[in-house]
């Protein structure tokens, strides 16, 4: 399996941007595919974007033409660029891996979206 550690949440204004980060350990090999989450207070988790292991990229629809995913496969790092960003924004970022060995969920980092 693998290890996954967030990194690049934060407080910023509407209209702002962030990048998160996760970092990747572990049983990369056998990777799937890596996908971001988020949580809003009293909400479901919900989907928000996936990169395959051939490099194919989705993002939900809330977020399309705002937010994009990408990775760097030298340094093991998955990141979610957050470009104009909206106050329903706000939630804790998960990131989650999908590969032979199952499901992993990293900690999760703090988005914080201020009118």
């Amino acid at each position: 399996q693998v290890q996954l550690v967030e990194s690049g949440g934060g407080l910023v204004q509407a209209g702002g941007s962030l990048r998160l980060s996760c970092a990747v350990s572990g049983s990369i090999f056998s990777l799937n595919a890596m996908n971001w989450y988020r949580q809003a207070p009293g909400k479901q988790r919900e989907w928000v974007a996936v990169i395959t292991s051939g490099g194919s990229t989705s993002v939900a629809d809330s977020v399309k033409g705002r937010f994009a995913i990408s990775r760097n496969t030298a340094q093991n790092t998955v990141y979610l660029q957050m470009n104009s960003l909206k106050v329903e924004d706000t939630a804790v970022y998960y990131c989650h891996a999908e590969g032979a060995w199952g499901r992993s969920w990293g900690q999760g980092t703090q988005v914080t979206v201020s009118s």
